[in-house]
């Protein structure tokens, strides 16, 4: 196994961790398990993570101004309290939720939450992506994919970043740098080959480059604004799931892991598996956003 610039700062042993949030405001990282299911509160400084028990599974979160976050579960688009448990359900557009969730999302720079779905048999591409505004009204804004994932935006406002993992493609939209409206189309914006690890969650860095978690990949690949591979980092994992910028100059990468229904020849081999992991980088990252409504 290649040596990795990767370390792990949290035994988590996750099932599915997801969704890792930078607070700095708070200098902590929130994270997911959508398994477990829980919304966690990592402290690096300390190593000491909160779990919030969920009700249902968790798929994405985002900090809210007014206090507390809005989350993707699976049942539908939450605003939860300061202490993560469920207040208001905005909208519930899954139509049957046996067979479908939230999973990977973001706020945008605008303040809005993006978050997606993913359709769990992988057989049609029935997943969408959805749109949350400060008026807590909700609009989709995609369709035609397996599972949603690696939402982000570039520094300068005008792309938004979309993966469909199970197709090993990402998607970017043209925004109105203003406004943030989709202008146009999507348009491939780098496709993996298939056999080698497939695009989950993402982060962009403050040189506009996208840092994508490549599942059953064991690595995080750097790619320029042009979409071109620049450069890959090993982790001791099999399956990372996204990434996140943090730490007070926002220079450290964090990462997190799934060890939920891998095969016991793979845990043997990765037993860091699940774990939460941490890189120093060169490049800083950008602040996440607060949602605005």
């Amino acid at each position: 196994m290649t040596a990795s610039p990767f370390r792990s700062v949290l035994s988590a042993q996750a099932s599915l961790g997801e969704c890792p949030v930078w607070a700095g405001d708070e200098g902590v990282l929130y994270w997911v398990d959508i398994e477990a299911p829980s919304l966690n509160r990592f402290d690096p400084a300390t190593g000491e993570n909160t779990a919030y028990p969920m009700p249902e599974h968790i798929g994405c979160v985002g900090r809210r101004e007014q206090g507390g976050f809005i989350a993707g579960l699976r049942s539908g688009l939450w605003l939860l309290d300061a202490s993560a448990r469920p207040r208001e359900c905005l909208a519930r557009p899954v139509a049957d939720t046996s067979i479908s969730r939230f999973n990977d999302g973001r706020v945008d720079p605008w303040g809005r939450f993006w978050a997606g779905t993913i359709h769990e048999p992988r057989d049609k591409p029935l997943a969408s992506l959805f749109r949350v505004d400060a008026d807590l009204s909700c609009r989709r804004l995609a369709g035609e994919v397996l599972v949603s994932n690696g939402v982000a935006f570039s520094p300068d406002r005008r792309w938004a970043y979309h993966s469909d993992t199970p197709n090993h493609v990402i998607y970017r939209f043209p925004l109105d740098p203003d406004s943030g409206e989709i202008l146009g189309p999507r348009e491939v914006f780098h496709r993996f080959p298939f056999g080698n690890g497939r695009p989950d969650g993402a982060a962009v860095d403050s040189e506009g480059h996208y840092w994508s978690a490549l599942f059953e990949g064991g690595r995080v690949v750097r790619l320029s604004p042009e979409g071109e591979l620049v450069a890959e980092y090993p982790i001791p994992a099999r399956c990372p799931t996204m990434c996140a910028f943090g730490g007070e100059d926002l220079k450290t990468l964090y990462v997190t892991s799934a060890r939920h229904g891998r095969p016991a020849e793979e845990l043997a081999a990765y037993p860091e598996s699940g774990d939460l992991f941490a890189m120093r980088v060169e490049v800083a990252g950008r602040p996440e956003p607060l949602f605005a409504g």
